[in-house]
């Protein structure tokens, strides 16, 4: 049960069936007019809310963030459409009671007045239409007056549509490493190299007065022998460490494009006119 105290808690907040599916957002709640008690609230059901179904609050309970009413989703939105001005007749009443099965409900000859988030505090809502223009006063954004958005908050009397766009950018992240290792390795060079060596030749000379003494020199027949040392360069291979060239790392920033993508929501606005769905 709705008490007096919880009408601004209630109002405004997400009516949920006995399952705990969503119906819609609690739009109005009007009281008895002998006892002050709420009796009814009104739920905003239909494609964005657009239609007003009158819920009985005698077993409803405010659970969380929401308020629960012990029925089906089915049997909220298919109650009898009832037009009032703000006061809810003893006949369309019981025409309500009938279809949620209570019987005659609480009060059967008192008239139930609508009530709205002034009248919580205060001030009597009413549905009066003074400009003649099918809407009533207290949806018109005029004369400091704001409309009742069925939805949440309270705002004026438009939409804001918004969009989400993709914003691109770049993080620095660690792609790899780079390092440097020496290491050793073994080739094969060949060079040619010029190598010089000694041979025997013979060489013979006539008796003549400059030599004529060491040819007389030492036995007249004997038997002798002369050695000569032959000489010859040989090929010789070293290697020798020398410095060649420095290295060292060093970063460079190449630029490219790349392409990405992502999920961005819109929010759309469809009008829902006598059953007519128009989408813009």
């Amino acid at each position: 049960m709705i008490t007096e105290q919880q009408i601004q808690q209630v109002i405004g907040t997400t009516a949920v069936d006995r399952d705990g599916d969503k119906l819609g957002k609690i739009g109005e709640v009007y009281l008895d007019d002998e006892t002050g008690r709420p009796e009814w609230a009104t739920v905003h059901t239909g494609l964005f809310g657009t239609k007003e179904t009158f819920v009985p609050l005698a077993q409803a309970e405010v659970s969380g963030d929401s308020v629960r009413f012990p029925y089906e989703k089915a049997r909220v939105k298919d109650a009898p459409k009832i037009d009032t001005d703000g006061h809810l007749s003893p006949q369309e009443e019981q025409e309500l009671y009938r279809y949620y099965g209570l019987g005659t409900g609480t009060q059967t000859t008192q008239t139930t007045t609508q009530t709205t988030t002034q009248a919580a505090a205060g001030t009597a809502g009413t549905r009066t239409d003074r400009d003649g223009d099918g809407v009533p006063d207290r949806l018109e954004n005029r004369a400091g007056t704001v409309g009742h958005d069925t939805s949440g908050p309270t705002t004026d009397n438009a939409m804001t549509r918004s969009e989400e766009h993709l914003e691109v950018g770049t993080q620095r992240v660690e792609a790899g490493r780079a390092r440097l290792r020496k290491y050793v390795t073994t080739e094969r060079e060949t060079a040619t190299v010029p190598v010089a060596h000694e041979e025997v030749r013979v060489e013979r000379e006539p008796i003549t007065d400059a030599n004529v003494g060491n040819a007389l020199d030492g036995p007249t027949i004997s038997e002798e022998e002369h050695e000569v040392t032959l000489h010859a360069e040989r090929p010789v291979v070293s290697t020798e460490a020398t410095p060649v060239e420095r290295v060292r790392l060093d970063t460079e920033t190449v630029t490219g494009q790349e392409t990405v993508s992502g999920e961005v929501r819109k929010e759309q606005i469809d009008v829902d006119t006598d059953g007519v769905d128009r989408r813009r």
